[in-house]
């Protein structure tokens, strides 16, 4: 290991940590929805759980693979097929309306085995990186350029921001099915 490689050490162990955190929340919210969850909306055109997972997994998948110079793993390994959603393979979900989100209407498993796939391509290339790689200038079009460092905390405060809104949306969607339970039950 040379000495530059030693020194972005930290940074890796960082950014693992950070995206390993993401993924046990995405697995935490995808375990035990209930058929209707994935779809719950709070109003008519508020986003769903599955569209949110969906669109953080694909988000995660394709600012990865272009930092990486690698294939994304929604149309490299099989997942835009699986999910037969009505997109262009390049949609993340950015400017999408309201009919879109609900196309989004997918198994939570589904949801879990796709991010499970971008959280593992994004691991590999973490446990890649060195101190240039880090440094690197993905997008100088802004000030200051956007350097891989910063990419990857970009996803992950959209990551973060976007699970704890599935998480406020679980907690609707459970708490509007015991009502709907107790409703039924009293009839």
């Amino acid at each position: 290991m040379t000495t530059q490689d030693s020194t972005a050490q930290p940074a890796r162990e960082l950014l693992c940590d950070s995206f390993e955190r993401v993924r046990q929340l995405v697995t935490g919210t995808t375990e035990g929805l209930s058929p209707r969850a994935p779809t719950y909306r709070v109003d008519a055109d508020a986003n769903t759980i599955g569209w949110l997972v969906w669109h953080l997994s694909r988000v995660q998948d394709d600012h990865i693979a272009d930092a990486a110079g690698a294939d994304q793993v929604w149309t490299s390994t099989g997942w835009y097929e699986r999910f037969a959603l009505p997109f262009d393979a390049a949609a993340t979900g950015y400017g999408q309306d309201s009919d879109e989100v609900a196309a989004v209407n997918v198994a939570p498993d589904l949801l879990d085995g796709y991010h499970r796939d971008v959280h593992g391509r994004t691991i590999e290339y973490v446990e890649s990186l060195s101190h240039d790689e880090l440094a690197r200038v993905l997008d100088d079009s802004w000030d200051p350029p956007v350097t891989v460092s910063a990419r990857l905390v970009s996803v992950l405060g959209d990551c973060m921001q976007h699970l704890g809104q599935v998480a406020y949306v679980r907690g609707l969607a459970e708490r509007a099915e015991r009502q709907h339970r107790m409703t039924s039950d009293s009839d």
